[in-house]
């Protein structure tokens, strides 16, 4: 249930853009009736439509879900903090300005934003922030070990923002609005599941190391 509500704003993202593409004269009427009063000219374009409903779906289902966690009490983590704050501002923006180069910065920017607190975190402060967070459930393996994955996640946070920006700007907006939704959670998912494999060989391996030699 938890894997779900932290994807469902990208999955409405990705519905109601194509419902919105597909009936396209629906979707610049619910635009132009909720959205223009907040648009900086007043006007919805009408190819933009989809994409500013898009948007605006995706943050109300985000702010909804960060107050209801509020409102239960339940505790919401940096990541969750960081990833509403910069959905609302390019979110935000885009509807705005009624300009679509924000919404396609913003999964950039938040990939950038977590490889630089990684980066800054361990460069100036000394603190493996992937350990602070995994070693605490058990998991103790090697400095050099917490090193590799940290460098990993920061060097995988840089590139999928660069690939972001290349889909975003080099090909249509229904492939991107594909791949943001689909195909950056599936590389996400992906490197994640290779990055547990790998710290699992290494816990498997570390008794080994640690034991004593036989007599």
């Amino acid at each position: 249930m938890k894997v779900l509500s932290d994807f469902l704003a990208v999955l409405l993202f990705f519905v109601a853009y194509f419902l919105g593409g597909r009936f396209p004269e629906r979707a610049y009427a619910i635009a132009t009736q909720y959205l223009a009063p907040i648009v900086r000219d007043g006007a919805i374009p009408v190819e933009l439509a989809p994409i500013l409903l898009a948007s605006a779906v995706a943050m109300l289902t985000i702010t909804l879900q960060v107050g209801w966690s509020l409102a239960r009490r339940r505790r919401i983590g940096p990541i969750q903090w960081t990833s509403f704050a910069v959905f609302l501002v390019f979110g935000g923006a885009t509807i705005y300005f009624h300009d679509d180069v924000f919404i396609k910065w913003k999964p950039t920017v938040l990939y950038w934003l977590f490889a630089a607190i990684l980066l800054c975190g361990n460069f100036f402060f000394g603190r493996n922030l992937v350990r602070a967070v995994l070693e605490p459930a058990g998991m103790h393996l090697p400095e050099r070990i917490w090193q590799r994955v940290n460098l990993s996640w920061i060097a995988f946070f840089a590139l999928v923002g660069l690939l972001n920006l290349y889909v975003a700007f080099h090909l249509s907006r229904d492939i991107w609005v594909s791949f943001k939704s689909i195909g950056l959670t599936g590389l996400t998912f992906v490197f994640a599941i290779l990055q547990s494999v790998f710290l699992m060989r290494h816990l498997q391996d570390e008794p080994k190391r640690d034991a004593p030699p036989a007599a």
